[in-house]
């Protein structure tokens, strides 16, 4: 398609509320740390090196026993989010804007676990009771 040569109205779309597909037999409690797997569909947030942070599921969803797609659900994301801390590779305050790491659905990490860790948000803040992430 060719560069635009007038004004064109755009379609846009609220992305801090999107609902995707979740993966087969994937259960996802509301409040969990969510991620795209390399399939392209939602799971829980676990050690995985092919996962892409999402943000926070906002429902329940149980699709146990079903097919890739079979059921969907929203995802709150682009704001912060607070997640448990790992205490075996905790973020500190020195971390503030440094990329964390999913430990699983509902803890985040300093590191890459040596490689086996996928990326979630940027660290916000630190508190004695979970760490902030967006």
């Amino acid at each position: 398609m060719a560069a635009l040569t007038a004004s064109r109205n755009t379609p846009m779309k609220d992305a801090q509320l999107v609902v995707f597909p979740v993966a087969a037999n994937a259960k996802i409690f509301a409040g969990a740390l969510v991620a795209i797997n390399a399939a392209g569909f939602l799971v829980p947030g676990t050690v995985s090196t092919t996962l892409r942070y999402q943000g926070r599921a906002n429902a329940f969803c149980d699709n146990t026993g079903g097919a890739d797609g079979a059921k969907t659900v929203a995802v709150r994301r682009r704001q912060a989010f607070k997640f448990a801390n790992h205490a075996g590779d905790p973020v500190a305050q020195a971390d503030v804007g440094n990329v964390v790491y999913i430990v699983d659905d509902q803890t985040v990490a300093k590191t890459n676990g040596t490689g086996t860790r996928s990326a979630a948000g940027k660290l916000l803040a630190v508190e004695v009771d979970g760490v902030w992430i967006e």
